[in-house]
């Protein structure tokens, strides 16, 4: 009986080497992101210390600045890390890079991102029919307390109750928030 040629054990288990590989890398891609600075999930909503944030083209000091942030607790949807820099992505798709540190964990939304003009009952429990604490208009901002998936307690100057979900913009649908 003829031994098998290195050549001929290696034809046969390449296929197996590259089916497990992929495997492995489909397993991979299907667990949730993690930011490699941070070990946080990516993506991820922040929202922006200050009132005045640059948005820059690239990861440094060195990069064009894109725009100028003038909204303090504007929400921002983190989609990358590197070093100390995070990209981060607008209600209205513009990205850019900005300073971790000019970056708060705290929570806010956007009140009906494109529905220019329309105004948002603000409940005083968690459903449509209940008392109306407020109505805000679209594009204020609010701070998030908590959501069940399909409410949020949210709450402003002068203002905190209920409003559906679906309505703000940086919390994602059906995301619970203690």
């Amino acid at each position: 009986m003829r031994k098998p040629s290195i050549v001929s054990l290696w034809s046969r288990a390449l296929p197996l080497i590259l089916a497990a590989t992929l495997a492995l890398w489909a397993s991979a891609a299907a667990a949730d992101p993690v930011g490699t600075v941070t070990g946080l999930p990516l993506p991820r909503y922040a929202s922006l210390k200050t009132d005045r944030v640059n948005l820059r083209e690239g990861p440094s000091k060195d990069h064009a600045i894109k725009w100028v942030y003038q909204r303090a607790g504007l929400p921002v949807e983190i989609t990358a890390e590197f070093d100390i820099w995070r990209k981060v992505r607008d209600s209205e798709g513009v990205e850019g890079w900005v300073l971790h540190s000019l970056l708060s964990g705290r929570r806010t939304a956007l009140v009906g991102v494109g529905k220019k003009g329309a105004a948002y009952k603000i409940h005083a429990q968690p459903r449509g029919g209940a008392d109306v604490a407020a109505t805000l208009q679209s594009g204020v901002i609010a701070n998030v307390y908590s959501c069940d998936g399909a409410w949020c307690l949210i709450g402003g100057d002068g203002y905190k109750g209920y409003i559906e979900q679906v309505a703000l913009w940086g919390v994602y649908p059906n995301e619970k928030i203690p």
